[in-house]
């Protein structure tokens, strides 16, 4: 025990402490929102880990000078770095309260380091579970007032009970990463998680996923509709803060509308907002005065903290027979009774709409904001004009028998993914015979081939592997992306190799085709049907300039697969035959 003692005296008298920055991701933005500050020991020191470090200073009641050293430590590395994103400092509640724990100096430091309170959000994490209320709320409170952002893990948040959320007021909340860790094959795991999201999100509260480590698990939080994460998938803890995240990592989240993504933004009304302290008085005036304000958004120093409708205001102010007399100098915030719900102005229609729903509340409008800072109002009026909107173009563009998307969204797609310097491969597959096969089985059967065709297609390209199209005709469009392209061509012709012979008579099978009569009415003898695809490689895809330039290879490549026999593709200059 002296050897440790001695260890970490050494170690706080010498300030040998480094922080390492993990990378916070906001989903919607596809970016670094925040990072995460984590402490290490000296690399050749038994307190090497931040555990280790928390564990044996509790032990010598040296935990409140452990936490000052290493917030000072954070912040001086934070301004040396010159980041311009928000920290996360985590802090344990019950040394925050301790007399020895000095608040009021790392205030000070902050000033002469020139960092802003509004950059930093206390995050309050105990080693162990707590039941005591008031020293979370207490610690909470203290830090609002400082103007630093707060949030909580989620143990000590359900330890809480989810009730006190709303009396705290946090702005964000982390989910152990015990709820994550394989969470895309645990349904308890997903339904818990999913309760979690309902309850943050009725109290405007964001969820952070913790240590999101494979693209399962990503996918699964995302459509979860979590906002926020980290883990090893996005980067890990680094001493230079990683700047930028892979674009690839996030092709998944551009999936919820499959071809047409609708930002927030889009549906954003540019409001001008009061300030929170504008008296009753005032807002009745300005209701008054101004016939077509309906809504009124409050925002103080950047940042949303209610809604007031002008109907609801006026029945309440004007029910009471004393009404403007009795509240007309109070401060507009008396009137709102919860936080509204809000987001980012990158959040796609779908996953607003499916949090507005879950969130169990009946808004009638919302808050969007651009980086956390108020920019406009959204209602759900608009939200729903703009959701049935699409699905009108989506269905306008779709083709009527395979219900596939055709060449507009399609080459929309390509275009948002080429702006996004997000890899992907192209194929253009048509079928060899056709029309014979028509003439000879009808076009029923035809329909059901191109059925087949679609069907295989979308079965070896899922959502979240890249987008199948349907331009007309015997005619598809797919993109592929990730690296398994070739692998993925090479099933799909096999696929409709194994099974096309299910839609021939035997003596067709036989004979290995049917005779009929080609264009210039000569009967003739027509092998199987077969496919034939062109396609282009993510190299050959990265060097054109549009959609345009990408059809053309593939019309080229497809010409090339024509003329060989059997189910085949044309690689640019390369050919394979299955």
């Amino acid at each position: 025990m002296s050897f440790l003692l001695n260890e970490l005296t050494k170690i706080l008298k010498g300030k040998f402490l480094t922080p390492y920055f993990l990378p916070i991701v906001s989903l919607p933005e596809m970016k670094i929102m925040a990072y995460k500050a984590i402490i290490h020991g000296p690399s050749d020191s038994p307190l090497h880990s931040l555990r280790s470090l928390l564990d044996s200073a509790e032990r010598f009641n040296l935990s409140a000078k452990l936490e000052y050293i290493c917030e000072e430590i954070t912040l001086n590395r934070y301004a040396s770095l010159n980041i311009k994103e928000k920290l996360f400092i985590v802090i344990n509640p019950s040394v925050a309260q301790q007399p020895d724990f000095k608040k009021k100096e790392i205030l000070k430091y902050m000033d002469k380091l020139g960092i802003d309170p509004a950059s930093i959000i206390i995050e309050l994490t105990e080693l162990k579970p707590i039941d005591n209320f008031k020293l979370i709320r207490n610690a909470v409170t203290y830090y609002r007032k400082l103007d630093f952002e707060t949030a909580i893990s989620y143990l000590g948040a359900a330890y809480l009970g989810f009730s006190r959320w709303s009396e705290l007021q946090i702005s964000y909340v982390e989910i152990d990463r015990h709820f994550i860790r394989g969470i895309q094959d645990d349904p308890l795991k997903i339904n818990l998680v999913r309760s979690i999201q309902d309850i943050a999100s009725s109290f405007n509260c964001k969820l952070i996923a913790e240590g999101i480590e494979t693209e399962d698990e990503f996918k699964t939080i995302e459509k979860l509709g979590i906002t926020h994460g980290h883990g090893h998938y996005f980067g890990r803890p680094m001493l230079i803060p990683l700047k930028k995240i892979d674009p690839a990592l996030f092709v998944v989240s551009d999936k919820t509308d499959k071809f047409n993504t609708i930002k927030a933004a889009h549906i954003a009304q540019s409001i001008a907002p009061i300030s929170s302290e504008t008296t009753i008085s005032q807002v009745m005036k300005l209701f008054h005065e101004n016939s077509d304000i309906n809504i009124l958004p409050l925002v103080d120093k950047q940042a949303a903290s209610g809604i007031i409708f002008r109907e609801p205001f006026l029945l309440k102010l004007l029910s009471s027979q004393y009404g403007m007399a009795l509240y007309g100098k109070k401060p507009i915030q008396t009137f709102i009774d919860k936080t509204p719900l809000s987001f980012d102005q990158n959040t796609s229609i779908e996953l607003i709409s499916k949090q507005l729903t879950s969130s169990m509340r009946n808004d009638p409008a919302f808050i969007i904001t651009d980086a956390g800072k108020y920019t406009g109002i959204g209602t759900t009026l608009d939200l729903l004009e703009e959701i049935t909107r699409q699905q009108i173009y989506n269905a306008k563009h779709a083709n009527p028998l395979t219900l596939l998307p055709g060449s507009v969204p399609i080459n929309h797609k390509i275009n948002q993914l080429m702006a996004s310097k997000i890899p992907f491969s192209f194929g253009y597959f048509d079928l060899d015979y056709f029309k014979p096969f028509n003439d000879v089985y009808g076009y029923n059967t035809g329909d059901d081939i191109i059925k087949l065709v679609a069907h295989i297609l979308t079965q070896h390209i899922p959502t979240e592997s890249g987008w199948v199209g349907h331009i007309g005709g015997d005619d598809f469009i797919v993109i592929i992306l990730g690296n398994d392209w070739f692998e993925r061509c090479e099933n799909i012709l096999e696929a409709f190799k194994m099974a096309i012979p299910n839609y021939y008579k035997d003596e067709d099978i036989n004979a290995g085709g049917i005779f009929t009569e080609n264009r210039q009415g000569v009967k003739c003898f027509f092998p199987m049907l077969s496919l034939s695809a062109g396609l282009v490689d993510p190299v050959s895809v990265s060097q054109c300039q549009s959609h345009v330039d990408i059809a053309d290879l593939a019309s080229q490549s497809k010409k090339q697969a024509k003329k060989i026999e059997g189910n085949s593709f044309f690689i640019n200059q390369r050919k394979v035959t299955k």
